[in-house]
């Protein structure tokens, strides 16, 4: 890996299996008496969200932790971020603060980038999610957590057929998971309104569909991505009722699913519309999996990133 982690494009293929093994390994490690390891004892953490995310920002803490680490939450809410102290300012402070990594999540795209390009700090610049371009943790973890649940664990996911199924043109997670899963072997299909599809998305070299439906017993995952309302600043469906009907995993498509089907979603969740309360707590369901793994795969990323170890 190289300082930075800012998009799944800073991977290729041996580096982003390196990283899973390492998160498998890391898991073995914990499993024993040994809940916490001394790794990075010494070193300091800053997690700097810009936006709200107590999933996300918790599991990097919860991972850091395990791994001895020191931490420091900085929420952009009550703090000189919210005075209009610029990025730059506040990158120097943490750099004379001695942080050894910062977790950055913006709603601009392209602060993690301009964070790391500038120089303003030294540390390494982990990306917890950018605007709606990129959240590579979390392509890492569902990564993580497919090839653990249809893999055995090993390997790439050569031949697995996932479906990312909604709000794709707003989602930072589709981005980043299609770039993973495709680098991984994975066959990928988009499932969603034409409205809620970005406009290259045929450069993304994918399947996509409009009718969730129709191929729906083929595949093995079932992604299912949040309708993020606060991006959206006009109609982009008829209502939450028909975007239900015709896009939400419920009860009767459920029951259509692969036996060892996975459903998936990042969270948090729109229960009965995206997805219903049935289809969420599943024995499908594999979203408290996801959340446990992202501890897992965060403490690889600090791990790789901080203990100078290159993959």
């Amino acid at each position: 890996m190289s300082q930075h982690l800012l998009s799944i494009s800073d991977l290729n293929r041996e580096s982003a299996l390196h990283l899973l093994d390492t998160a498998a390994n890391l898991a073995r490690a914990t499993e024993t008496t040994v809940k916490k390891l001394p790794t990075l004892r010494g070193r300091t953490i800053v997690n700097l969200f810009f936006e709200d995310s107590t999933r996300t920002r918790i599991s990097f803490e919860a991972a850091a932790k395990r791994l001895s680490a020191d931490v420091i939450n900085f929420s952009a809410k009550g703090s000189s971020l919210s005075k209009g102290e610029s990025l730059k300012d506040t990158a120097i402070t943490l750099q004379a603060m001695g942080a050894d990594g910062v977790v950055i999540r913006h709603p601009a795209s392209g602060a993690p980038k301009r964070l790391a390009d500038q120089k303003w700090m030294s540390g390494s610049v982990i990306n917890a999610g950018d605007g709606t371009h990129e959240h590579p943790t979390q392509a890492l973890l569902d990564a993580y957590t497919i090839r653990d649940r249809l893999q055995s664990g090993k390997g790439d996911l050569q031949g697995i057929r996932v479906a990312i199924v909604g709000d794709i043109l707003h989602s930072r997670v589709a981005r980043s998971n299609v770039l993973l899963l495709k680098m991984l072997g994975a066959d990928v299909t988009l499932i969603a309104p034409a409205t809620l599809l970005p406009v290259s998305v045929e450069k993304w070299n994918v399947g996509i569909s409009f009718d969730f439906d129709r191929d729906l017993s083929s595949f093995d995952v079932v992604m299912m991505l949040r309708v993020q309302r606060e991006r959206m600043v006009e109609s982009f469906f008829p209502s939450e009722r028909e975007y239900a009907r015709n896009y939400g995993l419920n009860s009767v498509r459920l029951s259509r699913l692969k036996e060892d089907a996975l459903v998936m979603h990042p969270g948090p969740m729109n229960r009965g519309l995206e997805i219903s309360a049935d289809a969420a707590d599943s024995i499908h369901s594999v979203i408290p999996d996801q959340v446990k793994n992202g501890v897992l795969v965060r403490m690889a990323v600090l791990y790789l990133l901080l203990s100078g170890e290159q993959s």
